[in-house]
């Protein structure tokens, strides 16, 4: 017996509602997050390509040669790209419920709508910076190094799975606890630091590389880096642990913004 048209349609609804419910996320939020103007995306692109700009002015200045191969800018970039990603991706995701407060009264809306449409706009967003910025370097400077793109893409995997993990479970801290937001920036800021973007793991001497291991934007870094220089083979990478890490954190994020977001919401 063959299931009705009626059937077929209420079954296909959810699904399609769910489609049309991200898509006016993410045309809302390409207009409040970056505006009517091509402004607020020229200044995505300006904000890594400053970063290493000064970064390979600085260390140029001092030094012959990066890390690793001869190209300051590319180190660097292969660095501050993936930083900058994973900050840009989570921050926006760990906003979503108190952004979208307003639309969640709707039935029609979900907090999952919403998650996935400001983490599809912000990966697209920044995949597209990624592109130009590299783009420039490539063809302004000529590196001599061959591209990994499987590498590559394994750090982008390992990166937003970390990403939508952290700002997952900080959409719910935020909404439960509106003092976590600063917080969290205070206690995130070191990051910058000692997330391998001037220097390669393989310099850290123990024990303090023992405890740098557990950052996951080492492991990120490392393999965005084996991918760009074909000579570098780091040993100490996890490809696992930042996947672990975001799923985690997503998982439970996912379950007390299901169990507790309707019942904040209405406070």
């Amino acid at each position: 017996m063959y299931p009705s048209s009626a059937a077929l349609e209420q079954r296909h609804t959810p699904r399609l509602a769910t489609f049309r419910a991200v898509s006016a996320l993410i045309l809302r939020e390409v207009s409040t997050t970056y505006g009517r103007s091509p402004g607020g995306y020229l200044w995505a692109v300006l904000e890594p390509a400053a970063g290493i700009a000064l970064l390979t002015l600085i260390f140029s200045a001092g030094f012959r040669s990066p890390p690793l191969g001869t190209n300051f800018a590319l180190f660097y970039a292969a660095g501050i790209l993936p930083f900058l990603m994973y900050s840009d991706v989570s921050g926006k995701i760990g906003q979503t419920v108190q952004f979208s407060r307003a639309l969640l009264a709707y039935p029609r809306v979900t907090f999952v709508d919403a998650l996935l449409a400001r983490f599809l706009l912000n990966t697209l967003t920044q995949l597209v910076v990624h592109g130009l910025v590299l783009g420039f370097i490539i063809v302004m400077q000529r590196p001599d190094t061959a591209f990994d793109a499987s590498k590559i893409a394994l750090a982008y995997m390992m990166l937003l799975s970390l990403a939508f993990g952290v700002g997952t479970l900080n959409s719910f801290l935020t909404l439960a606890y509106p003092v976590w937001q600063t917080a969290w920036a205070v206690v995130n800021r070191p990051l910058f630091l000692i997330s391998c973007i001037f220097f390669n793991f393989e310099v850290v001497p123990q024990p303090y590389s023992d405890v740098l291991w557990f950052n996951p934007l080492v492991h990120v870094v490392g393999v965005m880096r084996d991918g760009f220089y074909p000579f570098y083979q780091p040993t100490f990478i996890s490809v696992m642990y930042p996947i672990a890490v975001g799923g985690g954190m997503a998982l439970v994020g996912l379950f007390l913004l299901n169990r507790f977001h309707r019942d904040i919401l209405d406070k």
